[in-house]
């Protein structure tokens, strides 16, 4: 009877681990899902792809946007707003690590800049850290950087880390880094 409940335990895990490593989204298609097919009256410039449907390569790194080459003088001020799951402590010891000139300040007011985003982290399930032996999460950020007296966004930046290793910090120091290209000496 114990070797009926180990193969079965056995094949349990096989399908779990299948199922991780394969979901079933990347599983080959069937011809059953196959779209219908669409009028062929159209014209020969609707087989031309629209340029807003242009996608990036992916990277682990993320996104950049700075508007018109905007720049930021060392050492301005900068009001970092609270953020869900504090993450403006990790952009405010990013900074810090990353050695970015700028001034960061308590009070909104006194500040020329203000920085604000979200962040999302997906902790490990306990199949990854069964079966890959990996407690690492997968990090989300994006931020952007105001300009409090034109009220203008000049930065934009978004990030994601997959299995990272110091979590939230990793996309804090990701942030920092790019903020610290548009500072100006």
């Amino acid at each position: 009877m114990h070797t009926k409940a180990a193969v079965a335990f056995v094949f349990l895990a096989a399908l779990i681990m299948s199922v991780t490593i394969f979901p079933p989204f990347a599983w080959p298609q069937t011809g059953q899902d196959k779209p219908a097919p669409q009028d062929q009256t159209k014209s020969p410039d609707a087989a031309k792809p629209d340029s807003t449907e242009l996608k990036s390569a992916p990277t682990d790194e993320g996104q950049l946007a700075a508007v018109n080459n905007a720049k930021m003088p060392a050492y301005a001020k900068v009001y970092v707003a609270p953020m869900l799951g504090g993450f403006e402590n990790y952009i405010i010891a990013g900074l810090r690590n990353k050695k970015v000139p700028l001034t960061v300040v308590v009070d909104r007011s006194k500040a020329e800049y203000e920085i604000s985003g979200v962040s999302e982290t997906d902790k490990a399930g306990w199949a990854k850290m069964l079966f890959m032996g990996s407690q690492n999460s997968n990090e989300q950020a994006s931020i952007k950087i105001a300009d409090l007296r034109t009220g203008a966004i000049i930065f934009g930046y978004s990030v994601h880390k997959t299995n990272s290793v110091r979590g939230r910090q990793s996309a804090g120091e990701a942030c920092a880094k790019h903020i610290k290209q548009i500072v100006v000496d």
